[in-house]
């Protein structure tokens, strides 16, 4: 299976291969599902990825030779159970004591442990919002950390098969959840549209199995591999003891979510010190706008870094947002912040009306090309040498390409709109 870097912190070697089976105080021996039904649920949603709900490409499983040998952390067995068992009492998941669970949980204690700070600071940011919406669809409020699992809060995550955003949802999913996707904006990318349609499917996967446990199995690989995997197990309902008969990705998942829910609970206990968040949820507000502009002219009037207005409004995707007749698009900003913005707005109207006149008014020359180049990096290229070649902004190079960092590569193909040459 396809493996994407999203989430460093879950590339080491974390899973073993002790299926040890919890007793269950009363097995359902009676099958959950025919087989007509799990066919057809199959057919529904399992059949390829692109019907399989939440499909994504991620893979938390590790090679048969990285699961040998034993992963030495200073955690004792009987504190880890001990431990478990209080979080067991403050939550309807099922959270107890596992072999492979402590194997997961001190593998990320060794391994991915440098990662988290960073990562708690984004959940400082996104759990507030995660709280909102699973409080209000009365989910557990601990399926928070399932997005840390999904995407490591990174909303605008992107699987090779597509899945995006913080809940990872593909192209179809999304547009059964109402999360609109065109040419500037993606919903999924959408912390608040993402965060309610993920509401409404988890809700969905409870109904169908009556047990968070399971629905979260289900999240991952589609309720129908759970049903099947309820049916072979002979009836039990204890993810645990269907656990060896899902698919090996989803046989991974759920620890993996146990042991993100566990280093949270006891962070302090094991010295994971968040980094400082630059803003929380509750420090912004939305302002709707009246005209098309972008993130610089925003930023350019208002004072505000573009990275913070980026990070504020991850579902524009070309850092625009339109103005489209009979539709609302807001942006984000921080609340001390949103006066400046107000007080300039006529000013960065009028900015952006000034700078849409240029490009729709090029030199001569220019317009009688067409309107994208294709720029291949030489020995001794930066952005700035090639920015000012041909009258832009290094900033609006990155956006163009959607990169990250300053870095090229020789024979890195560009693409520019160029207001000289």
């Amino acid at each position: 299976m396809k493996k994407i870097i999203l989430l460093l912190f879950f590339a080491g070697p974390i899973f073993g291969q002790v299926p040890e089976e919890l007793p269950e105080k009363k097995a359902v021996q009676a099958a959950l599902f025919s087989d007509y039904d799990i066919a057809l649920i199959d057919s529904l949603l399992l059949d390829t990825k692109y019907r399989s709900p939440l499909y994504k490409t991620r893979s938390y499983v590790v090679q048969d030779s990285e699961e040998k040998g034993a992963v030495n952390v200073a955690l004792s067995t009987e504190l880890l159970k001990e431990r478990l068992q209080k979080i067991n009492t403050k939550t309807p998941f099922n959270i107890a004591y596992n072999p492979i669970l402590e194997r997961v949980i001190k593998s990320y204690l060794k391994h991915q442990k440098k990662y988290y700070p960073a990562l708690m600071a984004r959940a400082v940011y996104y759990f507030p919002l995660f709280e909102k919406y699973l409080d209000q669809y009365d989910i557990p409020l601990e399926m928070k950390y399932l997005a840390i699992v999904e995407s490591g809060l990174n909303p605008t995550a992107k699987s090779g098969a597509g899945a995006t955003g913080l809940w990872q949802f593909m192209y179809p999913t999304g547009v059964q959840y109402k999360l609109k996707v065109s040419s500037y904006v993606d919903e999924r990318q959408d912390p608040v549209k993402a965060t309610i349609a993920a509401c409404k499917y988890l809700l969905n996967l409870y109904t169908i199995f009556g047990d968070w446990d399971l629905a979260l199995a289900a999240y991952n690989s589609g309720p129908g591999n759970v049903a099947k995997a309820i049916k072979r197990s002979g009836g039990y309902r204890n993810y645990w003891n269907i656990r060896p008969f899902l698919p090996r990705e989803t046989a991974s998942y759920v620890p993996a979510f146990y042991a993100t829910m566990y280093l949270f609970e006891y962070q302090e206990a094991h010295n994971l010190i968040p980094e400082a968040p630059q803003i929380r949820f509750f420090e912004t507000d939305t302002i709707q706008v009246k005209k098309t502009i972008s993130f610089d002219q925003v930023s350019e009037k208002t004072g505000i870094s573009t990275a913070l207005i980026e990070f504020l409004n991850p579902a524009y995707k070309l850092a625009i947002i339109p103005f489209v007749a009979g539709k609302k698009y807001t942006i984000r900003l921080p609340r001390n912040n949103s006066f400046a913005f107000l007080e300039n707005e006529t000013a960065i109207y009028e900015l952006a009306r000034e700078e849409a006149a240029k490009r729709e008014k090029p030199l001569p020359k220019y317009f009688e090309m067409d309107k994208r180049i294709r720029y291949k990096v030489r020995s001794g290229d930066f952005l700035g040498k090639i920015a000012n070649k041909y009258g832009v902004r290094v900033r609006d190079i990155k956006r163009w390409n959607r990169m990250k960092s300053n870095r090229l590569k020789i024979g890195q193909r560009l693409s520019i709109y160029p207001k000289k040459f």
